[in-house]
């Protein structure tokens, strides 16, 4: 069978990692790497032995599929692109900036019979992965997702730079449709919101709570599911997932509800890895992505308004400080 022909398209902190894995990886064969930093470019291809490339048209004729790994402003632009010449594509989350564009990228690659696919990384995390099995109509869920500071994402608001994960996992693991949104964000370092909590009601009953921070000097990556009779956590970090069980024992002849803990043995594996060899798969096997543009899409639209809600809660905040400060003047000068 002949290799499949990859390209990476933007080869900074994470695009670097996908030319690498690519490069790595069994029946792929990386054509080349692309950024309009030529420096950057020639550098990642010397190191992982490949071509550098300047423009993205120039490698178009060339591949079959490639990784769309640029700020999420181009993600449209270049995606519509490569799906108008026939190209497989993996875009890195979000799916783009805005739910149109999202739409015509799904509706393009639908007509065109192309692989659009997200990514959504914690979905190929080995511990969730393992989840399906022991999920049972989650009625809580917490998630919390904590990191220093980083430049590179300070032209992005926090929501959607992580909270974005945590919110296509839930929406993976909650069969219903969203009841009600509320919000709130606090910029520190940039002008966007860099902590964020949510707060989602689903229509079923279930909520989940998630609250992200990039301004944490330690990395925490968890989630907590609840559910009758027993709860799960998960660390993404360390790729782990242990379930709890309600276990009842007898004790002076009475029942006594006790928790049992059993740590769920995993094979773990580099979550891009993971991710990029589904991507492949996908386009070797025309099968349908595990995170394609639609979960893409409904992550993003969520997020939106987590994003839409915590503003509106910042410009109430900001008038009655205002107000407040004001009034306190005021009172000072009497």
């Amino acid at each position: 069978m002949k290799k499949i022909k990859v390209g990476v398209i933007g080869v900074g902190y994470l695009g670097e990692h996908h030319a690498r894995v690519y490069s790595q990886l069994k029946g792929v064969e990386l054509v080349g790497v692309v950024d309009v930093n030529k420096n950057r470019a020639d550098e990642i291809a010397r190191k992982i032995n490949t071509r550098a490339y300047y423009d993205y048209r120039d490698i178009i004729k060339l591949v079959d599929a490639v990784s769309i790994v640029v700020p999420t402003r181009l993600h449209y632009k270049i995606a519509d692109e490569f799906l108008n010449k026939g190209v497989d594509i993996l875009l890195e989350k979000p799916i783009t900036i805005t739910v149109s564009e999202a739409d015509k990228l799904i509706k393009k690659a639908k007509a065109k019979r192309l692989i659009l696919q997200v990514g959504h990384i914690e979905r190929y995390n080995s511990a969730v992965m393992a989840l399906e099995p022991v999920i049972d109509r989650p009625r809580y869920i917490e998630s919390r997702r904590f990191g220093p500071f980083a430049d590179r994402v300070s032209d992005v608001d926090v929501i959607l730079d992580m909270m974005i994960h945590d919110i296509d996992i839930i929406l993976s693991l909650v069969d219903s449709d969203i009841k009600s949104i509320n919000a709130t964000g606090v910029s520190v370092m940039t002008s966007h919101n860099d902590i964020a909590n949510a707060h989602i009601e689903f229509t079923n009953g279930c909520v989940a709570n998630l609250t992200v921070s990039r301004m944490s000097m330690d990395k925490l990556r968890k989630i907590s599911i609840y559910q009758p009779e027993t709860y799960i956590t998960i660390d993404y970090k360390e790729q782990e997932i242990i379930l709890h069980k309600r276990i009842w024992n007898r004790i002076n002849n009475r029942m006594i509800p006790e928790i049992s803990t059993e740590n769920i043995d995993l094979i773990k594996e580099e979550p891009l890895k993971a991710e990029l060899a589904s991507f492949i798969e996908s386009v070797k096997t025309r099968k349908k992505p595990i995170v394609s543009g639609i979960e893409g899409r409904k992550a993003l639209e969520v997020a939106l308004k987590v994003l839409k809600d915590a503003k509106k809660r910042r410009l109430l905040l900001d008038e009655d400080s205002d107000g407040g400060s004001k009034g306190a003047i005021s009172r000072h000068r009497r």
